[in-house]
């Protein structure tokens, strides 16, 4: 192998290993904070959100038979996978005062937000629906997000709410994997509490997008 080739080679791979490192570093960002994945990085689908099951039978955006498996999913997965908190005070640093209620999870008391509603993404194989959670930290800017972690945003070249695939649909060790129970620290030392990125707002029309 020649000098140049040796260079380009190592220069490939120290490539390849910086990304493998980006990806790790934004493990913790989404709302279980459990494993290694950045829920907000990945393909972008068209979404729909919605506050009640009847608004979405309504919109007539998507079939009422999806608007009903989306809503049962989201009320399945706000009881079993919604963001856990070990102080009420901290939960409602993150969605806000009076949005957060006590649940008991194997006899341990933690506190949860409230379920703002659910939303519906587009996708080549379908429809996939996910709980939705009203964040008003700065971590995130405020906003919209799906009980696996990723942001409702809008997608200002086509005026389409989107959000991302493995949002909705994650991997199965994701969707397996317990909530981890979140701290004052754990989420400061996220850049929660105003610590942290901030991205713009959606503006979404009446809360949601469509």
């Amino acid at each position: 192998m020649t000098t140049r080739k040796r260079s380009a080679s190592l220069k490939l791979t120290t490539m390849l290993a910086g990304a493998a490192s980006l990806t790790l570093a934004g493990c913790d960002d989404h709302n279980g904070g459990q494993a290694s994945w950045d829920p907000n990085q990945g393909e972008k689908v068209q979404a729909f959100s919605y506050k009640t099951l009847q608004e979405c039978k309504d919109a007539g955006e998507v079939p009422v038979q999806q608007c009903e498996a989306s809503y049962a999913a989201a009320q399945k997965e706000d009881q079993e996978k919604a963001p856990r908190y070990e102080a009420r005070s901290t939960c409602e640093d993150v969605y806000g005062p009076g949005n957060c209620v006590p649940r008991s999870y194997g006899g341990h008391d933690v506190f949860t937000p409230l379920l703002a509603g659910f939303v519906i993404g587009r996708m080549m194989d379908g429809y996939h629906g996910a709980g939705l959670y009203r964040r008003y930290d700065d971590y995130g800017g405020g906003g919209y997000y799906s009980t696996w972690g990723g942001r409702l945003d809008r997608d200002y070249s086509t005026g389409r709410t989107v959000i991302t695939r493995e949002s909705i649909d994650p991997p199965d060790a994701i969707r397996s994997a317990p909530p981890k129970v979140q701290t004052r620290t754990s989420v400061v030392s996220r850049g929660g509490f105003g610590g942290g990125r901030s991205y713009s707002s959606g503006g979404f029309k009446g809360g949601f997008g469509g």
